[in-house]
């Protein structure tokens, strides 16, 4: 243990022993200081045997091997990515941290060794999210300052912050986690022909002291080789009309640099509305807006594994979950939290 946690759990440890002294039941310190009945135990019998100078920390039971300096160094190593140190993924194993604390300390680890040791110092495995190589961080950085002004601009004009982003379905679901008995991988049926496909246009509407809002529109595939398949600048007009009606004040829109929601037919639309303010989000940075957090939601909850049998089929399933995250406006709410932004008032 870190020399914190130490004296964290010192302090449970003295906690406990002044319970002790008054009668209490290993049961109850236990569920107050939310550790194991085992533990409370353990302590009870330590206290008991040599007092309250048995249960006060005697400092680890041996010394790191890697002092605090050499784990900083490590850090800065692995910062710099295993490409830098001639792997050719970007993945951190137990074993190349092993190696790699090998060649520049010269000692020799565990690979348990190693795993405490990472997660002694505030490490663990991690799923890493994709960054597109063209992104510009410093712009994307200015950018998030400006949606905060935007924010409070909103605010204090009585308008609504508006993002904006559309997504399409398939008949092939999500694949999502399931139990089934060991060796036997259960198997989801699916229409391997069908090539129909659903768009769906969703807009997530937040305003300082209302409640947050999903407004969405669904455009099926007609299934013919020269049909529109995606939305078009009418589209996107008819759904921004139909979101102001609703929300009965002026829309600061955000949305992505789509060829369509930059149509000269739609922005000449747009400049003749003067309750329709449009801003664009910087470049490949799809995790800046919630409405990526919508799909997310849906795809690992009403989509996953669901074997569909008609067109008609996914639409219904897909405008339940919609309709399941409109009337929770928290849900709404935590995919803004996760983009890192925060609407305030002025």
């Amino acid at each position: 243990m870190t020399a914190e946690r130490q004296q964290f759990r010192e302090g449970l440890r003295l906690q406990a022993a002044e319970r002790f002294a008054q009668g209490e039941a290993s049961s109850v310190i236990a569920k107050d200081l939310r550790v194991s009945i085992r533990s409370v135990q353990r302590w009870r019998r330590t206290w008991n045997e040599g007092g309250l100078r048995a249960l006060r920390s005697q400092g680890p039971a041996s010394l790191p091997r890697l002092s605090e300096k050499q784990f900083a160094q490590l850090e800065a190593e692995l910062a710099k990515g295993p490409a830098a140190h001639g792997w050719e993924d970007q993945r951190w194993t137990l074993s190349r941290v092993k190696t790699l604390i090998g060649r520049r300390f010269h000692l020799t680890y565990t690979i348990e060794g190693v795993c405490k040791l990472l997660v002694r110092n505030g490490w663990s495995c991690q799923v890493p999210p994709r960054r597109a190589m063209e992104r510009d961080d410093a712009a994307v950085a200015g950018w998030v300052k400006e949606v905060t002004l935007r924010g409070r601009l909103a605010a204090v004009s009585g308008a609504w912050l508006v993002f904006e982003d559309e997504a399409g379905f398939s008949m092939t679901p999500p694949q999502a986690k399931t139990w089934s008995q060991r060796g036997r991988t259960p198997v989801v049926r699916v229409r391997g022909r069908s090539r129909r496909r659903v768009s769906i246009a969703a807009l997530t509407c937040y305003k300082p002291g209302h409640r947050s809002r999903l407004i969405y529109r669904p455009r099926q595939d007609d299934g013919r080789r020269d049909g529109r398949k995606s939305f078009s600048w009418r589209d996107y007009r008819d759904l921004l009309i139909a979101a102001h009606q609703q929300l009965g004040g002026p829309i600061v829109l955000i949305w992505d640099n789509l060829n369509v929601h930059k149509a000269a037919d739609l922005r000449e639309w747009a400049a003749a509305r003067d309750w329709l303010t449009i801003h664009y989000l910087p470049p490949y940075a799809p995790d800046l807006n919630p409405v990526e957090g919508i799909w997310s939601l849906l795809r690992r909850g009403w989509l996953s594994n669901v074997a569909f049998s008609t067109p008609e089929h996914l639409v219904q399933r897909i405008r339940r979950g919609l309709q399941h995250i409109q009337y929770r406006s928290h849900l709404i709410d935590g995919c803004l939290a996760e983009t890192g932004l925060a609407i305030r008032p002025a």
